[in-house]
């Protein structure tokens, strides 16, 4: 059923800025790529459900890829910004870890629309895709690194590599908990998964002569 909320007056069509049909359009396509999957999905189902013609959704995304990129742009932006305001917002260690784990659990519970779309896409074996995939894992792990290097005293390439496994907990945690409908209550998932970690990253020493744990 076309999303027709807002696109439609007195059967004309609304003109919308092109900002504000642009983010129409994405959550059209959205819904109907979460629905039936990339391959599945058409372009017609797609301004279908925006209520527009396909002229109206070419003059904004050339092609259902170009379309599905903006998707995976927008949410994975919004992913690694969360991760680097849990790092920005207190200098409490045990915190830090404490909000990176609630960004992941948030995202997965608030956006867990968007959250199959960058982590679960049946596209994943697209170059671009993929690219953008690991760019979120780069991102996180990136706004965490700095902060393990500062805090631990371990070289670059050990704090990468710590926070590449506090990340990857993270996700995958969530994950699991989405997948299994979300059975513990959030805050004490958020809670139980950051306590794993924090008793891990906080036994880090001041490096030894190596770079790497004394």
């Amino acid at each position: 059923m076309p999303a027709a909320s807002g696109t439609h007056t007195a059967g004309r069509p609304l003109r919308l800025p092109r900002s504000a049909r642009r983010k129409q359009l994405l959550e059209a396509a959205q819904e109907v790529f979460v629905a039936q999957g990339y391959h599945a999905a058409a372009m017609d189902d797609i301004a279908e459900r925006a209520g527009v013609s396909k002229p109206v959704l070419y003059q904004h995304f050339p092609g259902k890829l170009e379309l599905y990129l903006a998707l995976l742009d927008t949410h994975s932006d919004a992913i690694v910004a969360k991760v680097r305001e849990a790092m920005a917002a207190t200098t409490d260690n045990k915190q830090r870890v404490e909000g990176a784990m609630r960004a992941y659990f948030e995202f997965v519970d608030h956006e867990s629309e968007a959250f199959r779309l960058v982590f679960e896409s049946d596209l994943v074996n697209d170059p671009a895709v993929r690219e953008r995939v690991e760019r979120v894992e780069r991102g996180c792990v990136e706004a965490i690194t700095e902060t393990i290097m500062v805090d631990t005293g371990v070289s670059r390439d050990f704090a990468e590599l710590l926070a590449s496994g506090l990340c990857g907990a993270a996700e995958t945690a969530a994950r699991f908990w989405l997948a299994g409908g979300r059975r513990v209550p959030k805050d004490e998932a958020e809670q139980l998964i950051a306590a794993l970690s924090w008793r891990g990253i906080a036994s880090f020493p001041i490096t030894g002569r190596d770079g790497g744990p004394a």
